[in-house]
């Protein structure tokens, strides 16, 4: 009985979990992020690539 009380008073496993949504918050914004953004950055860079290799007068 003991063993559950000092378990439930203890406060380290708790910041360790905390921190581990935190983590995966974050985590998820830029998985987000780079999804949404992914396909225009992706053809900004092929258009910048064209114009590179054909310059326009």
């Amino acid at each position: 009985m003991n063993f559950i009380k000092n378990l439930i008073k203890e406060e380290d496993g708790v910041t360790a979990i905390e921190y581990a949504l935190i983590a995966s918050l974050i985590a998820g914004v830029i998985i987000a992020t780079v999804t949404t953004l992914g396909s225009t950055i992706s053809t900004l860079f092929k258009d910048l690539a064209a114009r590179i290799k054909t310059p326009t007068t």
